[in-house]
């Protein structure tokens, strides 16, 4: 059988999977779990207990933000955005941006670099 390199890691392969239960929630925290690292792409699952947060900051990649289940405020330079579970935003590259929950949220975090 040939060897084949995995690209995406932390999840099973070839099996089907809940993305919700792939990060747990924890009280007080932001937890995380990284399924693709690369030079012009990340993918990353998050969860953040109410009232976590992660400071502004600009990233040089556009990250999408996918919204799997609870509430979040996401800010984009000057502007709030409320979030619920099924809805996304692009926080475009360069732009300083931060996270809030509102209530509890899990994400599914896509970033993609310049190539």
């Amino acid at each position: 059988m040939e060897k084949t390199g995995k690209f995406i890691r932390n999840i099973p392969h070839s099996e089907i999977c809940n993305i919700v239960d792939l990060v747990e929630y924890r009280e007080g925290r932001v937890e995380s779990r990284t399924l693709a690292q690369g030079k012009n792409l990340s993918v990353t699952i998050f969860s953040f207990d109410k009232g976590e947060e992660i400071s502004a900051h600009s990233s040089p990649g556009d990250a999408l933000v996918q919204i799997l289940d609870g509430e979040a405020e996401i800010t984009i330079g000057q502007e709030k955005f409320r979030l619920k579970a099924g809805q996304m935003i692009v926080m475009p590259a360069g732009i300083p941006h931060a996270l809030y929950a509102v209530e509890r949220f899990k994400m599914l975090l896509v970033v993609v670099f310049q190539p």
